[in-house]
């Protein structure tokens, strides 16, 4: 049965749908051209031998190394085009965590969604909106959702939180897994988990609720792994997928220079794909840049004595230009 075939009757019978032959790869796993013949890569959503991919936890989805993330200034003929040309390059995932995203991103899939995963969120009808912080409101705000955007269901309801996360009492965010686990059983999510800016709430969330599939959060070229009690331990003991959020620092990497900010930005990439932790999702507002982004996959990921002098200094420009809404980005340096 193809993915294009696929009904939210036929999810409520195989809500535990996986991508058979992968479950033995770890959670930081990826999938280089040259290790192609190693897996079954039928099983990949619109592979493409030049891109890489990488297991998203007990999801046993493989995703492309870098995604589409929903923050972007592109309109609807515009988007249409990146997601094409996304598709061409063998990239099989969008996340958009706001209403005008997800409808615009979803019609931009009309006619080629079973060639991308639709991750979605209604973030202003959500966790970070007290009206909506229990489990019948939130299922009512992901069936808007669903039916203003023309679908039957998402490959990932990542409910957008309250931050930091830790503020959410326990039987609110009770509440939250309540409503993402019934979305599953229902079939209108073929996987489940949120989005945070609070990392000590993340190991805490996926300890005691394991219905959790993915977590989104922040990781930027200031992000490491922390040499103990990293959240990284915690998601792989829980074989649970990790996104990153914010890969250019909410937009501060940049400069006023259109090559050098190109430049920046595969440096950012190149940074995070080598760590092997998130698998990045940012948001691209052109060809050009869609382009620049699949480039940074295929360049090397060791970085020489100037190239790591260039990374200090685009740190150092970020921490000195992050707006005064952005200032948390700094607590996310050791992860």
């Amino acid at each position: 049965m193809s993915h294009s075939r696929i009904t939210r009757r036929q999810l409520m019978k195989d809500a535990a749908f996986t991508t058979a032959g992968l479950a033995a790869m770890t959670l930081t796993a990826g999938l280089t051209p040259a290790l192609a013949d190693e897996v079954d890569t039928s099983k990949i959503l619109n592979y493409n031998p030049n891109m890489e991919y990488r297991r998203q936890g007990k999801t046993d989805l493989m995703i492309s190394a870098v995604c589409l993330g929903g923050h972007s200034r592109s309109n609807q003929e515009e988007r249409n085009e990146i997601v094409g040309r996304a598709i061409d390059a063998g990239i099989n995932y969008i996340d958009a965590c706001w209403e005008n995203e997800v409808k615009r991103d979803a019609k931009a899939l009309q006619n080629r969604r079973d060639k991308m995963y639709l991750a979605l969120s209604h973030g202003a009808k959500e966790m970070r909106n007290e009206d909506f912080r229990t489990s019948k409101k939130l299922l009512e705000s992901l069936d808007e959702l669903l039916l203003s955007s023309g679908q039957e269901y998402t490959d990932l309801w990542r409910i957008t939180c309250f931050e930091p996360g830790g503020r959410h009492t326990f039987n609110a965010a009770y509440e939250m897994v309540d409503a993402l686990e019934k979305a599953k059983k229902q079939g209108k999510a073929r996987f489940i988990g949120f989005s945070t800016h609070d990392r000590r709430w993340i190991k805490f969330m996926i300890e005691y609720f394991p219905q959790i599939d993915c977590v989104c959060f922040p990781f930027t070229t200031m992000s490491r792994r922390a040499q103990t009690d990293s959240v990284f331990d915690a998601l792989k003991k829980y074989d649970v997928g990790a996104f990153g959020i914010k890969p250019f620092a909410a937009g501060s990497l940049f400069t006023q220079e259109r090559e050098e900010n190109l430049k920046r930005a595969r440096l950012a990439l190149r940074y995070i794909l080598a760590s092997n932790t998130v698998v990045p999702i940012p948001g691209l507002n052109s060809i050009e840049e869609l382009d620049n982004a699949v480039s940074a996959v295929i360049e090397r990921r060791n970085f020489d004595l100037k190239e790591q002098a260039c990374l200090n200094e685009v740190n150092h420009h970020v921490l000195a230009s992050l707006p005064t809404n952005y200032q948390w980005l700094k607590q996310w340096q050791n992860v």
